[in-house]
Parts: C-alpha cells; structure tokens; sequence
C-alpha cells in the first residue's frame, strides 16, 4: 500500500448529501484546501496541518487520517456506514419482533 493512502477510506457527505470517499491523504488536503475560510476552526486547522506532515512524510498517514476524521465527525460530515444500515435493515425485514 502506498505510504500515502489510508487503510479503510473515510466516507463523507459533500455539497446536497452526495457521498464521497477519501482515501488518501491527498484527496483529505484537498478537501480542507477547499473548505470555506469563513468555517474553518481548530479542528481544521489541526486537521490541515496532519495531512501536510503526512505528506512530507513527518507523521503517519493514519495519523493524518484521525484527526481528518475528527474534523470530519465535528461537522457532522461523517457518511452513514452503509453496511450497518444494510444489516440493520435486514435485521428488520427478517424479524417480525423488531420495530
């Protein structure tokens, strides 16, 4: 695996709801390079500043992956896990017991 690229992508909500996945330090830098300067807090700051250390090679890309998903998680970005809801509903479907 590439140095750079994370172990289990981040899946966030972006512009109307639409789904996207970070997957690599480059594509969270990107993602903060981009964010509105008039919401920008410590949590991207601390964010911003993970993901260039991680591109220099100074700190994990792991790392860098935590605090963009502390970010992420503080600005209610954070997509639904799908599978969950997948065997949730499932679990439902299947149960006449469970409402």
């Amino acid at each position: 695996m590439k140095p750079n690229f994370f172990r289990k992508p981040v899946s966030i909500v972006i512009g109307l709801g639409f789904p996207a996945e970070i997957r690599s330090v480059a594509d969270a830098h990107r993602h903060l390079s981009e964010w509105p300067m008039s919401m920008r807090d410590t949590a991207h700051a601390v964010a911003l500043k993970a993901c260039e250390a991680a591109l220099r090679g100074d700190i994990e890309a792991e790392t860098a992956r935590g605090l963009f998903v502390a970010f992420a998680g503080r600005h209610d970005l954070l997509a639904p896990d799908t599978a969950a809801l997948s065997a949730s509903r499932l679990r439902h479907d299947r149960d006449p017991h469970v409402r």
